[in-house]
């Protein structure tokens, strides 16, 4: 779902589609690697499943070349429980029974001495034989051992040795707007679609609540499920909502008068549609049941921001410090997402089934809709082949995803006085 704004145009995808994995590229200053010995061949592979479903998960899988550079790369490696490999982002990948490899494609095929690439895949899997991951990889022939490091030589050759910024590479302290000189072109691209499409005077962006209190996010979570919640799972949904709500802000810190360290996220209410699915008697948060909208369960309205775009909850049972400013609405057996100034909407098994996960894409796509960044089903930037916010392309915020939110913030804070 497109970003919030009266129009309220929804649009869905698969989940597999949004949980794919891309290179993440590095912002800042910039760093040569020189180029390993000949006789410095390894590599490190970390695989993880990032999604899982009856009979289906989505991987992630992160390659670093310890050895010389690679004019196009191939990694090899074996299911030991039956998996198919159904499609890939950022990779192409052949299967012969257990066996599999994927190969580099256009954009990544070159991979230098300690670089990284990334890629992800959909696949199929027994239940009854399990869904182990495989340990076996190969990279060019050569055995990924999981060392961190090539083996050193006299002088080092692997060790990073800072340059200076060129020009156009702007630092997360900076004050004025100077992307880095390959971003400008897409950047206004995507600004100028923004102004074309959008009304800029809509008030409720992520962006509003934010800085009307004073950079705290409170969320009522619709357990839009029959599966019951445990006291711990209710701290770990909070506790998941914490760290990847700063994911986004990490890259604010410090940046064009943005003025928080951190922004505070609090789970202050649940909705259900039975109270014994709610496995909890404390009163740390204020329970909603039997209130259906949208054939869901619904927090009070009295207490939630998009019903009362004034920032005064008069009649909230639990009073202002228990309003809600955005919804987490976990659905049974979505797949997909949907995201706006109300909040995100996504699967609750999805979501669960992240919780251990370093990102969860389809919350981190849905949460920059709530800060007005766009979708990309039509077009894509120029030069530009993966970013979050284009769905399907990576599972990680990139440095393009940074800077299109760094642009909406130059454009709006004018009118917080900033």
């Amino acid at each position: 779902m497109g970003p919030a704004l009266p129009d309220r145009r929804t649009r869905w995808r698969s989940a597999a589609a949004l949980s794919s994995a891309a290179l993440v590229a590095a912002g800042g200053a910039a760093f040569v690697m020189t180029a390993a010995s000949a006789d410095e061949a390894g590599c490190d592979v970390d695989y993880h499943v990032t999604a899982e479903w009856p009979g289906g998960f989505n991987a992630d899988v992160v390659v670093t070349n310890l050895g010389g550079p690679l004019d196009g790369w191939d990694l090899e490696w074996s299911f030991g429980a039956g998996q198919q490999v159904h499609n890939a982002w950022n990779a192409d990948i052949e299967q012969s029974g257990s066996h599999v490899t994927a190969r580099g494609v256009a954009h990544n095929r070159v991979l230098q001495a300690g670089s990284t690439v990334d890629f992800g895949f959909t696949a199929a899997f027994d239940e009854a034989a399990g869904n182990a991951a495989p340990s076996d990889f190969m990279l060019g022939g050569i055995e990924c051992t999981g060392r961190t490091e090539p083996v050193p030589t006299d002088p080092p050759t692997d060790v990073p040795t800072e340059e200076p910024t060129e020009p156009g590479h702007g630092g997360g302290s900076q004050s004025e707007w100077d992307p880095p000189a390959h971003l400008e072109q897409p950047l206004n691209e995507v600004w100028a679609h923004v102004e074309d499409t959008y009304d800029l005077g809509f008030t409720n962006f992520g962006w509003d609540q934010v800085m009307a209190t004073g950079g705290k996010i409170n969320y009522c979570v619709r357990w839009d499920s029959h599966e019951p919640v445990s006291v711990s799972l209710r701290e770990d949904i909070e506790a998941k909502l914490v760290e990847q709500y700063q994911l986004w802000f990490d890259h604010m810190i410090g940046w064009n008068d943005w003025p928080f360290q951190e922004i505070e996220v609090e789970v202050v209410g649940w909705a259900a549609y039975d109270r014994d699915l709610l496995q909890w008697n404390d009163d740390s948060v204020d329970v909603y049941i039997g209130d259906i909208r949208e054939d869901a369960p619904q927090c009070a309205e009295e207490c939630g921001r998009f019903f009362n775009r004034g920032g005064s909850y008069p009649n909230c049972p639990g009073g202002h410090a228990r309003h809600y400013d955005q919804s987490l609405w976990l659905t049974q057996g979505m797949g997909g997402g949907a995201g706006g100034d109300w909040g995100q909407r996504m699967g609750s098994e999805y979501f669960v089934n992240s919780l251990g996960s370093a990102q969860v894409t389809v919350y981190l796509h849905e949460v920059g809709h709530t800060f007005g960044l766009d979708d990309f089903y039509d077009w894509t930037p120029s030069g530009q082949c993966c970013f979050i916010m284009k769905a399907g392309s990576s599972s990680t915020i990139t440095e393009f995803d940074e800077w299109m939110l760094r642009d909406w913030w130059r454009h709006l804070k004018p009118r917080y006085g900033l």
